[in-house]
């Protein structure tokens, strides 16, 4: 994007909604294209527990990732989304401040009305209630617990180890 403004109706043709990076990098881009829709927060009880699911889950992959050369192209995106939010991921003091600092840009800018802050085991009323639609009878999803992160990430490796074995073995 290189600061250049996005047609965000197109760039989000036939999505209802963005999670995580790099949506959450836009979030004032996004919050003043959308003047209507609500914002989101999703948020961890304090900065402690978010700086250990976070350590538990994606600051692993992401150090390595920031390891390598320049010209691997996921470099400059996660220098973005990682160093540039929390000043320095090795530094946990650091990325707990980068952390508060993001929530209290959010919480200053973002009218109250619009602004939902939602943690995990708050489940569907929050949303439902921000959204103006009915709680549905089905249970919240936990797809995002560290336990499942972790289990996705096994079963990755596992698949890649597997293809990797199978060319070596045709070969």
């Amino acid at each position: 994007m290189k600061g250049d403004t996005p047609d965000w109706e197109d760039f989000l043709a036939g999505y209802a909604a963005g999670v995580d990076a790099p949506f959450s990098n836009c979030w004032r881009e996004l919050s003043a294209a959308y003047p209507d829709a609500p914002v989101l927060l999703s948020r961890r009880a304090d900065p402690e527990v978010w700086l250990r699911s976070m350590e538990a889950t994606v600051l692993p992959r992401t150090r390595e990732i920031l390891a390598k050369d320049d010209r691997d192209p996921m470099v400059p995106l996660f220098r973005v989304i990682f160093r540039d939010l929390f000043t320095d991921i090795d530094d946990g003091d650091q990325a707990k401040a980068g952390y508060q600092r993001r929530l209290d840009e959010i919480r200053a800018e973002i009218a109250p009305e619009r602004l939902v802050e939602w943690q995990p085991g708050d489940g569907w009323e929050p949303v439902c209630h921000a959204l103006g639609v009915p709680v549905p009878d089905l249970p919240f999803p936990h797809e995002s617990s560290t336990a499942d992160y972790l289990s996705r990430k096994g079963a990755r490796a596992h698949n890649d180890a597997q293809r990797v074995a199978s060319l070596r073995s045709s070969n």
